[in-house]
């Protein structure tokens, strides 16, 4: 089923989950464990994270330096299968701009396509220190408008090239939102006019970046219907677990931690992952109260704290 069918059949807020794939060399194993954890609380789908190719730098033992470029977490497509073929749960696979060509992009899409996955989220992905080169005979998306169009152009049947025997495929789009904007807009009117050519492109759905003060989202969803943006927006929350994460979130995510929040944590650093559930836990009842699409979980691979916070929300 797709996204936006669970949505519109659904008469109270629906939960989701979004992890994230191993490292390479690693296998399913621990990812098979988080989603048996969740499963409990009938997600009405999973999301797996994509992550384009990198580079990184090695000291030869002559003093030269060697560049190898290698992709961090593989596995994207093989995790949705495994997850919606087992445990029947709908899979929503992350398709990227950056590191991958547009003719790589309908190739995946294909292959999701043909393991029955139907429910894509469109993302331009962030710039990394190595920028894949496009051949001359290949072409490439460069932001997630231009990924939702051809995702849609696949929807209505039309290829990259003439070819025979194909049939339109049936992808429900998503796309990313960020309700105290992205980093690279000068500002939120400008950032949420760049998400409303997402959804005019064809994007169904909004999931929003991760957030910490349920204001930040309500102002956010209102700003978004002012400017004709009427697609659902699922708010996305994160259950803080480690001193660590009050500095590296806000340093990667570009989000801000209230000060009620990161007051009582650094008090009480011994006591942070009660302090985040039973944050995470006011967030949600009142995400719930105003009826929100669906509480999106930021699970990575971690799901012991999610499902604390949850217990606690269905009673």
């Amino acid at each position: 089923m797709k996204v936006i069918e669970h949505i519109a059949k659904s008469r109270e807020p629906l939960f989701s989950f979004e992890i994230v794939p191993p490292p390479r060399g690693r296998g399913i194993g621990q990812l098979i464990e988080v989603i048996d954890q969740l499963t409990p609380f009938q997600p009405a789908w999973v999301d797996v994270t994509a992550h384009s190719s990198m580079a990184h730098y090695l000291e030869q033992e002559d003093g030269s330096i060697k560049r190898r470029v290698k992709k961090k977490r593989p596995g994207t497509m093989g995790i949705c299968g495994v997850i919606q073929n087992r445990f029947k749960l709908d899979t929503v696979a992350h398709i990227l701009c950056q590191g991958f060509s547009r003719e790589e992009t309908e190739d995946a899409l294909i292959e999701l396509a043909y393991l029955g996955i139907h429910n894509v989220l469109a993302l331009r992905g962030d710039y990394l220190n190595f920028q894949k080169q496009v051949s001359k005979d290949r072409s490439a998306n460069l932001y997630a408008k231009d990924l939702v169009g051809q995702i849609q152009g696949l929807n209505a049947g039309k290829y990259l090239e003439e070819m025979t025997d194909c049939s339109a495929m049936n992808f429900c789009v998503g796309v990313a939102g960020y309700p105290e904007k992205h980093f690279e807009a000068p500002n939120l009117k400008t950032d949420i006019e760049f998400l409303k050519q997402k959804v005019q492109a064809g994007a169904e759905y909004v999931v929003t970046q991760m957030f910490f003060d349920n204001q930040k989202y309500f102002e956010f969803v209102n700003a978004c219907r002012e400017a004709g943006i009427t697609v659902p927006i699922v708010p996305g929350l994160k259950v803080i677990r480690s001193m660590e994460q009050l500095k590296s979130i806000p340093k990667n995510f570009y989000v801000n931690f209230p000060e009620e929040f990161s007051d009582d944590i650094q008090k009480n650093p011994k006591h942070i992952s009660e302090i985040g559930k039973k944050w995470a836990i006011k967030q949600s009842r009142e995400l719930m109260e105003k009826n929100v699409p669906s509480l999106h979980f930021y699970v990575m691979n971690d799901a012991s704290l999610v499902a604390d916070v949850l217990k606690e929300v269905r009673k």
